[in-house]
């Protein structure tokens, strides 16, 4: 079998020559049965899409015989192959997955519809955005993004094959994208590099992975990608001279041990380099795994002996060894990795692997595949086992009823970070990057998360947030106590989906009545804090209306929903309060009975008082006004006007109706406020050392005066912070706000009057 080379981007100009490449691929590898399928597959694609051009101005065949060549780099199979071939006919033609199947069988016509699924299918969600006027674009965007990632995970349950043939696709589709407009190139990019390259990584396809990653960054920051490709071609002759003479020298000393051994050198990808400068601030000099050399032996064995061998000849840079054979990656990723350096001064990496675990390194699940095994089958098999984490991801959106959950499942479950961590009895588990120690509990057993009472790393008690890495040996500590469980609190810690899936999962099946009590004083916590403000004959039908948007079979669902973190309120509310503003017909202009009004009147605070001249303007303490809040006056007896928002608590939502109307006065904004006002906001973060220091440099660094600070400990044992801050309006403190959200243990953040 031929499989996939980066080196190997096959360009054609001709329909036919795109079909000799293709049947010179497969020529020695399928039957004479499966190559006239193939062709007939071909026929019936050209046919299909007829005069279809690209943006390109190429025929369209073009695509789908591109798409085809790559998967049958990738040693797919030859279903796989044909469905690649056939797979924009349903979505872009007038073909229908009843002709593929009677054409070209199940097989086909089952990949087929799942990738045309993926594409045109429309889901609860999408029908629910076509009136969704009360949203923003950008918010709109993102719920498409989380749908589309919804129906690709419902696909690859269902067969593998369909993802591998739409990584195929996106690949092809990148290479071709500097004809899109350039607003669309970039989103088609941000979206390869989050959702595509980490799942092409998970599958270990490294080629595929790599190549993702490098043009999407050629498109999000062009400015870099030529810096490092301008930086790599400088030294690309002294580079090749420098490995051909390092390879030289490994291969003559490593055959003495192990005759055998093939001995071949690689220089990093572009975003390898990229994300190590600009992530980690270091300097191209800096990374000292630019330069490798890969030996590939047949055993684990010869692994080790070559590794003492290049240990010998060359000085090991001090905690740059890893070893992936004794601890495989989550993709199961095998190899021995470490960085060493010449007599030049120069540092290289050396990788050691057998030759089971190159194909696997390269090709991933492509390598081990078997002709009809999909995701479902062989489950105690090894393929079975590196399709695990697919399982796992399946089940965890599945509880998912937050639909964004899924775009943060991808980039939290499928980062390339990793952790190394073991229990104490040796066993090891892998982690992304940040995750608890009640993530770790939870990767263990369900069991064991929820009986979590604390934990011991290395012997030593730490927090329940304590963040593990690589080496730690942890002991988790459980209750027998019945009936004992986690915490709802731990949502907001753990960083895995599989932990905040079985934390909800518990929650919903052991503690309804909870959930609804909870669910229910969110909700009204959540109004108050938004001003919503019902009578009793309003509130149920207002509620209920909430709950079927929500799907839910009623208002005890829904609240039990919330109780348990199935539903996130907070994402709800943008909805809500528009709900409401109808009901209570708040947006229509009041009429207040008064005097004639005077010429407005600039006041030197910023603020226009209709009907008074040069008056006292003074802020109200109980809702803090900025600019950019919709404000209203109060006339106060020796004191002037006291200057409340629109929603602030002490304001009647019918002023005809309040005691004393004509006190109430329009008021507005100056169209060039520049004076600074006082905002207080209350922080909620993880109790951890080093936080109260964090906050004030992250505000200091953005030039914003403190005028006071406190903290008090809340009885779960979290810190709640209050600060006082200048801010110059209200986008001036949503830009605050965004900052500190960004601060590690940050949990909530909230606006209040000082």
């Amino acid at each position: 079998m031929q499989y996939y080379n980066t080196t190997v981007i096959d360009e054609f100009d001709t329909p036919e020559e795109g079909l000799k490449i293709l049947m010179d691929l497969i020529g020695n590898t399928f039957s004479e049965e499966e190559i006239n399928g193939i062709k007939k597959a071909y026929e019936y694609a050209r046919d299909a899409h007829g005069d279809q051009v690209r943006l390109s101005g190429e025929p369209y065949i073009i695509h789908p015989l591109s798409v085809s060549i790559i998967t049958a780099r990738l040693g797919m199979d030859c279903p796989s192959v044909i469905a690649a071939l056939l797979h924009d006919t349903v979505e872009d033609t007038k073909a229908t997955v009843e002709t593929v199947k009677e054409l070209f069988g199940d097989t086909v016509a089952q990949l087929v519809d799942g990738l045309t699924k993926i594409q045109s299918v429309p889901t609860k969600t999408e029908e629910r955005l076509e009136d969704a006027i009360w949203l923003d674009a950008t918010r709109v965007k993102q719920l498409q993004q989380a749908e589309n990632i919804r129906k690709m995970l419902m696909a690859m349950s269902k067969d593998i094959r369909v993802i591998i043939v739409k990584l195929a696709d996106r690949l092809h589709n990148m290479r071709t994208l500097m004809f899109k407009p350039e607003q669309r190139r970039r989103e088609i990019a941000r979206e390869t590099i989050e959702v595509y390259a980490p799942i092409a990584h998970r599958l270990g396809i490294r080629p595929i992975k790599e190549e993702l990653e490098d043009l999407s960054i050629s498109y999000l920051d062009p400015v870099a990608y030529r810096e490092i490709s301008d930086s790599l071609k400088k030294q690309n002759e002294t580079s090749l001279e420098f490995l051909e003479d390092i390879k030289g020298r490994i291969e003559e000393r490593v055959r003495e041990t192990v005759p055998d051994a093939a001995v071949s050198g690689r220089i990093k990808s572009v975003h390898g380099i990229y994300r190590k400068m600009y992530m980690q601030n270091k300097n191209f000099d800096q990374i000292f795994d630019i330069y490798a050399v890969r030996i590939i032996v047949d055993s684990v064995i010869d692994c080790y002996n070559c590794l003492g061998i290049i240990h010998d000849m060359f000085k090991p840079i001090p905690g740059r060894f890893k070893d992936y054979i004794s601890n495989p990656k989550a993709n199961m990723y095998q190899s021995l990795h470490t960085t060493v350096l010449g007599k030049e001064g120069i540092p290289f990496e050396v990788q050691i692997r057998t030759w089971e675990m190159h194909h696997t390194a390269e090709y991933g699940i492509a390598a081990h595949w078997k002709y009809k095994a999909g995701i479902n089958n062989g489950k105690n098999d090894l393929d079975g086992q590196r399709l695990a984490w697919v399982r796992e991801l399946l089940e965890n959106q599945n509880e998912a009823e937050d639909v964004e959950e899924i775009v943060t499942t991808i980039k939290s479950d499928l980062v390339p970070e990793e952790v190394f961590v073991f229990t104490p009895k040796g066993d090891v588990y892998n982690l992304p990057s940040g995750a608890t120690v009640i993530d770790f509990a939870y990767a263990i057993h369900s069991a064991v998360g929820n009986k979590m009472v604390g934990a011991k790393v290395d012997g030593r008690i730490v927090p329940i947030d304590y963040e593990v890495s690589t080496g730690e040996i942890i002991e988790i500590i459980t209750s027998s106590q019945q009936g004992k469980g986690p915490s709802r609190d731990w949502l907001k810690i753990v960083k895995t989906s599989q932990a905040r899936t079985k934390i909800r999962q518990w929650y919903k099946k052991e503690r309804r009545d909870e959930n609804v009590v909870e669910g229910k004083a969110e909700i009204e916590k959540e109004f108050k804090r938004n001003f919503i403000r019902l009578t009793p004959e309003e509130y149920e039908p207002f509620v209920q209306k909430i709950s079927e948007r929500q799907h839910c079979k009623n208002v005890e669902d829904f609240y039990a929903a919330i109780g348990y973190g199935g539903i996130t309120l907070s994402k709800l509310m943008p909805r809500i309060k528009d709900d409401y503003l109808k009901l209570t017909k708040l947006n229509e202009p009041v009429i207040i009975k008064s005097a004639p009004l005077k010429k407005k009147t600039k006041s030197k605070e910023g603020v226009v008082v209709e009907g008074i001249d040069n008056c006292l303007i003074k802020f109200s303490r109980c809702c803090s006004p900025l600019p950019g809040d919709e404000i209203i006056g109060f006339i106060t007896r020796g004191h002037g006007v006291s200057i409340h928002t629109r929603n602030c608590p002490n304001v009647p939502k019918d002023i005809s109706l309040a005691p004393e109307p004509e006190r109430w006065i329009p008021t507005y904004w100056d169209t060039n406020v520049k004076e600074e006002f006082k905002c207080s906001l209350q922080i909620e973060c993880t109790n951890r050392i080093g936080m109260l220091a964090d906050v004030t440099a992250m505000v200091a660094a953005m030039h914003i005066n403190i005028l006071d600070i406190s903290t008090r400990t809340t009885s779960d044992g979290r810190i709640m912070m209050l600060i006082t801050v200048c801010v110059n309006n209200i986008e001036h403190l949503d830009s605050i706000i965004n900052k500190l959200k960004g601060i590690s243990g940050v949990l909530e953040i909230e606006r209040t009057g000082f």
